[in-house]
């Protein structure tokens, strides 16, 4: 068992170097998972004596008003035999054989944190004591209790100090030690009040009386100590400490223990309860029940580790890993953050994500309702074919049939598919620049750097519109292509009819006749519906050749040509993350190596069980 101790005195050392004090904080605590024992007293109630007792040493400053000022980490290590000693955790390397060293370095290390101003703080300072006059056993020792803040405190230092004590005492896994003196009304003590409100049954609290040799005369302990006065689930202890006298004369801590048995032995009030008085007695008591509740808080804890390592490992992985420092490493990280972006635009593009199929609808419905709303049958009315025919033949009017009349229709209606086919390639351009900014909303680690985001987003979209340049370009050379070469074997195979050639029977005024022009008018249209349909097939090839494929292949080719020009500080630039989200990084990275290093603790003490 007095492994199980020691691996809580372990893990709570390694969460106080890792920043892990329990207290309100926006990330997961292992401190509070922790069982421990809270000294808890008023000031006056030889809270200190207490300890000093079950240590069997001097070694806490000593003083009027509060002395404590930081939660004191008492961690007890029996030794078989050897010479005691001290170690603390913020000088790990250093023993102290004296004691007295051992007090003035708790009191120049509460300085340390809080200044000179005597005020307190929640950092704990770490003690740990190795004996061969002790038991396995770990106890904090909070401030105590007061009513009246002394000079050179801040009035709200009561109330501080209240809250710091119930941080400790309401979380369940505390276990409330609290110091009374007999010589006062117990209804007035400052420990038992505290404990009550968080512990109304008294399941997690050890009542502590001192001071019963300096109780009135006439007067005794009894109706407390026996549980009558007070019930607690856990019967009361005694205990006689050193008087100031004592103190003074530096009277030995192993005669002082020889004194307290004789007094609880000899006293005939007390001599029935003997045998569970004392502070040799309370160590024992605690050091057995701590390694119980320890024991039984074990698979919660490793359930509670391997769910929190999950936790923190899921959100350093959203937050990305942290920035490198020289130039090569920056230009690394740029270039793999575009790559994962340009990863995700393609998915978009081939299926994997949502958002391409809109490409395909603008080919598949928006093109062809474009060119059907042309309406090219009202383009070649009776009156706009016997106009165009006219105005073609100049003053020379046609022999045979009308070829100019015929080129100046079909120019004139082809030359409208110029619309729609601009309208498709705007429109395709249009969805590329929505899942340009979809990728980037969805690529996670562009969110941490708004600098990179912006010029990735701007470099993207100065592409997509380099490529709609060139599209429309090539779209519209295919809509002109047409107007400047006609098929001619259309034409060849269309059915001769007398009124379409040139008849010299009739004279040349018979040749406009409606008859005539309706066919000119239904050879064109027949001619542009082809056209037409040839078209509908071939824009979306062009766009989709000068757009979508040069999307997927070099969206970002220009940014990266770009780049390898800058220098390592142009680089930083760019990389310019949130403070905020740097200080939680490395917050977490600590937390996360605190929680991986309790993990490994337990399981080796679970594993040696």
């Amino acid at each position: 068992m007095e492994n199980l101790i020691s691996l809580v005195n372990r893990l709570q050392r390694a969460c106080t170097a890792l920043g892990d004090h329990g207290e309100d904080s926006a990330l997961p605590t292992l401190w509070d998972a922790l069982p421990s024992i809270a000294v808890v007293g008023g000031q006056s109630s030889g809270k200190s004596s207490v300890l000093e007792s079950i240590v069997g040493k001097d070694f806490l400053p000593r003083g009027s008003g509060i002395v404590t000022r930081r939660p004191l980490v008492l961690q007890l290590h029996r030794l078989d035999e050897g010479r005691e000693y001290a170690e603390f955790g913020h000088l790990p390397r250093k023993r102290f054989t004296d004691f007295g060293a051992v007090r003035k370095e708790i009191a120049d290390e509460t300085d340390r944190e809080t200044g000179r101003s005597k005020a307190i703080s929640s950092v704990p300072i770490y003690l740990s004591i190795y004996s061969p006059n002790v038991v396995n056993l770990t106890l904090i020792d909070l401030p105590g209790l007061t009513k009246v803040a002394v000079e050179g405190q801040p009035e709200s230092v009561v109330q501080d100090i209240e809250n710091m004590v119930r941080s400790y005492v309401e979380k369940p896994n505390c276990i409330i030690l609290a110091i009374s003196p007999a010589n006062q009304d117990l209804a007035t003590s400052d420990a038992i009040k505290v404990s009550r409100e968080v512990d109304p049954k008294g399941d997690r609290t050890f009542g502590v009386l001192t001071k019963i040799d300096l109780m009135d005369k006439g007067t005794d302990a009894v109706d407390i100590l026996e549980g009558k006065a007070y019930k607690l689930q856990f019967p009361w202890i005694g205990v006689v400490n050193r008087s100031q006298q004592d103190i003074n004369k530096n009277v030995d801590m192993i005669a002082a223990r020889r004194r307290e048995r004789e007094y609880f032995s000899s006293t005939p009030e007390y001599k029935h309860l003997a045998h569970r008085m004392g502070s040799e007695h309370l160590g024992k008591v605690l050091s057995k029940h701590l390694e119980s509740v320890i024991k039984s808080r074990i698979p919660g804890l490793q359930s509670l580790i391997s769910k929190t390592i999950i936790e923190l490992e899921t959100e350093l992985s959203r937050l990305g890993k942290p920035i490198a420092t020289d130039a090569g490493g920056k230009l690394y990280m740029i270039m793999e953050i575009c790559r994962i972006f340009d990863g995700i635009f393609k998915e978009h593009l081939d299926g994997v994500r949502s958002g391409g199929d809109k490409v395909y609808n603008v080919f598949d419905n928006q093109l062809p309702a474009a060119l059907k709303r042309l309406q090219f049958d009202k383009q070649l009315s009776m009156e706009n074919v016997r106009k165009l025919i006219t105005e073609a033949d100049g003053y020379q009017p046609h022999l045979i049939a009308p070829e100019q009349g015929y080129r100046r229709l079909i120019e004139s209606s082809v030359v409208s598919i110029k619309g729609p086919a601009d309208a498709s390639v705007d429109a395709v351009h249009g969805i590329l620049k929505d899942l340009v900014h979809k990728s980037i909303s969805e690529t996670m680690e562009l969110k941490q750097y708004p600098s990179l985001r912006v010029e990735v987003s701007n470099a993207a979209v100065e592409s997509l519109e380099r490529m709609r340049d060139e599209s429309k370009k090539a779209t519209l050379q295919l809509v002109e292509m047409e107007c400047s070469y006609l098929t001619v074997d259309f034409f060849r195979k269309l059915p001769q009819d007398i009124e379409k050639g040139g008849n010299p029977t009739h004279s040349i005024f018979d040749r406009y006749n409606d008859s005539y022009l309706r066919r000119i008018g239904s050879n064109v249209l027949s001619y542009v519906n082809m056209v037409c349909a040839s078209l509908r097939n071939s824009i979306p090839k062009s766009i989709v050749y000068c757009q979508v494929r040069e999307a997927k292949r070099s969206l970002l080719d220009h940014f990266f040509a770009d780049l390898g020009k800058k220098e390592g500080k142009q680089l930083g630039k760019l990389l310019d993350e949130d403070p905020a989200v740097m200080q939680r990084r490395i917050s977490l990275g600590k937390r996360l190596e605190l929680y991986r290093a309790a993990q490994a603790e337990i399981d080796s003490v679970a594993w040696s069980k």
